[in-house]
């Protein structure tokens, strides 16, 4: 697993049926704690509402998936909810729905509808982007050749993270892991077959869809 959509920003929605009201809350998150934090904080922010439904998805496979009903019926709430961040291919959100009884019942159908229409709202609104796994790789340089050599990886395309002085120049530089082979060639070219790469670790970053 290389790379897995997120929401692009966090955003809301809302949903009306007969008086009752749905408020799509949807976020990015980390970790199940932050999920369950946010729906924490939801609860005391909309003491006066009735349910706090909720569904979230974490990990770069999107592994870990939790859904709450809240004292719905069973499999009305939190279950199409789940369904609609799955069927966005999304991972690292959650999606937490405010309902404001309105004094009619909808229903298990009207239920199930309401609340996946509270979410698809929201995640069309959030918008999309990649989060990809990027391979960190350190070059060292003489000072001397420091700012050429720089100069030449980003005029190919190659990605610096930080340049750090000190006795020498090492350079942290980015890379999906099938274009390491890319920047080898480029540090290559840069440095006559000189600069020798050094794998240092791994980053999820974000980047547009």
């Amino acid at each position: 697993m290389t790379s897995y959509l997120t929401i692009a920003r966090g955003t809301t929605s809302v949903v009306e049926d007969r008086g009752s009201r749905f408020l799509c809350t949807l976020r990015r998150v980390a970790t199940e704690d932050d999920a369950r934090a946010l729906v924490a904080a939801l609860r005391r922010e909309h003491w006066d509402a009735r349910h706090h439904c909720s569904a979230f998805v974490l990990g770069p496979d999107g592994s870990l998936q939790r859904s709450s009903d809240d004292g719905e019926p069973a499999g009305t709430a939190g279950a199409p909810m789940l369904d609609v961040l799955r069927g966005a291919g999304l991972s690292d959100v959650a999606a937490v729905v405010t309902r404001w009884f309105g004094g009619t019942l909808l229903g298990a159908g009207g239920l199930v509808r309401a609340y996946g229409d509270a979410v698809r709202g929201a995640v069309a609104e959030a918008g999309v982007l990649r989060r990809s796994l990027l391979t960190e790789l350190a070059l060292e340089l003489d000072h001397a050749d420091a700012g050429r050599v720089e100069g030449e990886l980003r005029s190919r395309g190659v990605v610096v993270l930080d340049v750090a002085y000190d006795a020498r120049v090492r350079v942290l530089l980015a890379a999906a892991p099938d274009e390491v082979g890319r920047v080898e060639a480029a540090v290559a070219a840069a440095t006559a077959g000189q600069g020798v790469l050094e794998s240092v670790g791994e980053r999820w970053t974000d980047s547009l869809r």
